[in-house]
C-alpha cells in the first residue's frame, strides 16, 4: 500500500509540472500573439495611402506597346466597386474589349500608334482615360510591373504556387493598380535535359502551357527565367537547374509555345572567354536573335548586371544596374548612386535595380524561412518612392499569399504608381546629396516634377529644397504623394520635417 501511495503522488507531482508547462507554453504563445497583433497594429498606424473610392478611377500606364502583327492582352487596370461595365471608342480593328473585365485583346496588323478612348462606370459614377497604343516599335514602353517569385518561393517554385499568387495579385486589387506581370524566377528548370529534345521542366511544374493559359485568362501576362550558361544560378553552393547553353533557339520556341510573354535571361554559368564587351553581350544577342525568330513579343529582361550602356542596342527591354539586393537599408541606398544610368532609361529601356524587397519573403538570407522585411516602414516608404522616381521596374517579390494591409497599401499608392509610370520616361537624378540628405528630382510628361526628400541620418531632419535646385521659378503648388494630399502654394522653396530613413514625395507643379 505505501508503494501505491508513493507512485500515485509521484504521478501527482508529475501532473502538476505538465499543467505547469503547458501553462508556461500557452502564455509564451499569448505573448508571441500580443506581439504580432501589436507590430500589425503599429505597422497599420503607418500607412499613408488613402483609401480607395468607390466611383471607378483608371490606373496604371497610359501607353502600351506591341510588335506589329502580334497579339495584344491588356488587363485595363480599374479601382472601384464592381460590377463595373467597361467600354471603348476608337478601339483600332482587330481589337475588342470585354465590357465585364475590361480586358482588351486581339490583333492589329498595321503599324501606327493608336488613341483609344476608355470609359468605365458603375453605380457610383463614370470614369474616361486615353490609352495610346503603339504598334510596331518598342515594348514595354513604361516600366514592367508585376510578380516575381525568387524572392519568397526560391527554387522551391511550383506551377500550384506561382497560380496562388497570380490568384492574390487579381483578387486583392493589386492588379487593378497596373500589376501585370506573373513571372517565374528560378526554381522550374529540370537537372537534366534531352540532348535533342526541347526543355521540359521539373516535377513541380505539370504543363506551362496550362500555366501560361491561367495566367492569360486574369488578362495578366507571364514571364520566365533562364540562365545563358550550361546551368542556372546556384544558392549556397546547391545547383539548381540547367541552363540555355548550347540550345538557344530551341529554349526560345519553347518558351514561344509555352506562351510566355516576358523572358528575364541571366549571366550565371556562361563559359565566356574574357571579359570584354563582345564577350558579355554575345550570349544576350544570341538569345534575342531566338526570340524574334518565334514572332511573338517577348519583354526582354537582362541579368549580367551593368548593361545600361549596351543593353538597348541588342534589344534589352530592361537590364540589372546593381547586385542582388536584400532587405537591409544598405542595399535600398544602391539606388541613391545611379545618376550614371539615368541617361539610358528611356520609354523601351529600364535600368533595373532589383525586386522590390517588402512584405513577407526571404530576400536571399535564408533560403526556407520566409520573414517580414527587415527594412522599417519609413524604409519601405523609402524603398518604394525611389524606385519610382528612377523609373525602375515594380516587381513585387513578397508571398501575395500573406499580403498584409501596410504591405498592400504600399504597393497600391496611385499617384506613386503615376511617377514611376510616367510617360516621358525620364530617371530622376539627384538636385542635393551630402552626408545627411539627398534630393531627387524627376522631370514628368505634363511638365511637373516629382521630388524626392531622403533622410540618411538617424534622426528626424528638417530637409529644404530651392527653387534654385529645381531650376524652376515663381509660384507652384506642391503636393503629398503618398498621403494624396494638396500642401499649398510656395514659392522660392519648399521645407518638410523628414523621418529617419525616411521620405518625402512631392509633386511640384507651376500654375501656368
Amino acid at each position: 500500500m505505501q508503494d501505491i501511495g508513493n507512485k500515485s503522488c509521484s504521478d501527482k507531482q508529475q501532473i502538476d509540472i505538465q499543467v505547469k508547462q503547458i501553462m508556461i507554453t500557452l502564455s509564451l504563445v499569448a505573448a508571441v500573439f500580443s506581439c504580432i497583433a501589436q507590430q500589425k497594429n503599429e505597422m497599420n498606424n503607418y500607412i499613408l495611402t488613402p483609401g480607395q473610392a468607390d466611383a471607378p478611377k483608371f490606373n496604371g500606364p497610359k501607353v502600351i506597346g506591341v510588335g506589329s502583327g502580334s497579339s495584344i492582352l491588356f488587363r485595363v487596370p480599374l479601382t472601384g466597386i464592381r460590377p463595373i461595365t467597361f467600354s471603348a471608342t476608337n478601339l483600332p480593328e482587330g481589337l475588342v474589349q470585354d465590357q465585364h473585365t475590361g480586358i482588351i485583346s486581339g490583333n492589329i496588323k498595321k503599324a501606327g500608334e493608336y488613341i483609344v478612348k476608355l470609359s468605365a462606370e458603375n453605380t457610383e459614377g463614370k470614369a474616361t482615360r486615353l490609352l495610346k497604343i503603339v504598334v510596331g516599335g518598342r515594348l514595354a514602353l513604361t516600366p514592367p510591373m508585376g510578380w516575381n517569385s525568387w524572392n519568397s518561393l526560391g527554387y522551391l517554385v511550383s506551377e500550384e504556387k506561382v497560380k496562388a499568387n497570380a490568384d492574390i495579385l487579381v483578387n486583392s486589387g493589386l492588379a487593378d493598380h497596373g500589376y501585370r506581370y506573373i513571372n517565374t524566377d528560378i526554381g522550374w528548370e529540370p537537372m537534366q535535359r534531352d540532348s535533342t529534345g526541347p526543355i521540359v521542366p521539373n516535377r513541380r511544374f505539370n504543363d506551362m502551357k496550362a500555366l501560361t493559359n491561367y495566367i492569360h485568362v486574369y488578362g495578366l501576362q507571364a514571364g520566365i527565367y533562364i540562365s545563358a550558361g550550361p546551368k542556372a544560378c546556384s544558392v549556397n553552393g546547391t545547383e539548381l537547374g540547367v541552363g540555355s547553353y548550347g540550345h538557344v533557339e530551341s529554349d526560345a520556341q519553347t518558351f514561344a509555345n509555352w506562351g510566355f510573354d516576358y523572358l528575364k535571361y541571366d549571366w550565371c554559368s556562361y563559359p565566356a572567354k574574357d571579359h570584354s564587351r563582345s564577350e558579355l553581350q554575345k550570349p544576350f544577342k544570341a538569345m534575342k536573335a531566338a526570340l524574334n525568330k518565334t514572332r511573338r513579343d517577348f519583354v526582354y529582361s537582362l541579368g549580367g548586371w551593368g548593361e545600361w550602356e549596351w543593353g538597348d542596342s541588342i534589344g534589352g527591354n530592361l537590364w540589372r544596374v546593381v547586385s542582388d539586393i536584400g532587405d537591409n537599408w544598405e542595399s535600398v541606398t544602391k539606388g541613391f548612386n545611379l545618376d550614371v544610368t539615368a541617361p539610358y532609361a528611356r520609354p523601351g529601356n529600364w535600368n533595373d535595380p532589383d525586386i522590390l524587397v517588402v512584405g513577407q519573403g526571404w530576400f536571399g538570407n535564408d533560403v526556407l524561412r520566409l520573414h517580414p522585411t527587415r527594412l522599417t516602414p519609413n524604409e519601405q516608404y523609402t524603398h518604394m518612392s525611389l524606385w519610382s522616381l528612377l523609373s525602375a521596374p515594380l516587381l513585387i517579390g513578397c508571398d501575395l499569399t500573406r499580403l498584409d494591409d501596410f504591405t498592400f497599401n504600399l504597393l497600391a499608392n496611385d499617384e506613386v504608381i503615376d511617377i514611376d509610370q510616367d510617360p516621358l520616361g525620364k530617371q530622376a537624378m539627384a538636385a542635393v546629396k551630402n552626408e545627411k540628405y539627398l534630393i531627387m528630382v524627376k522631370e514628368l510628361e505634363d511638365h511637373s516634377k516629382a521630388v524626392g526628400l531622403f533622410n540618411l541620418t538617424e534622426n528626424d531632419l528638417e530637409i529644404s529644397v530651392t527653387w534654385d535646385a529645381l531650376k524652376i521659378f515663381g509660384r507652384h503648388s506642391v503636393r503629398d504623394v503618398w498621403r494624396q494630399k494638396n500642401l499649398g502654394f510656395f514659392s522660392g522653396k519648399f521645407e518638410s520635417v523628414v523621418p529617419s530613413h525616411g521620405v518625402v514625395l512631392v509633386k511640384i507643379s507651376s500654375l501656368h
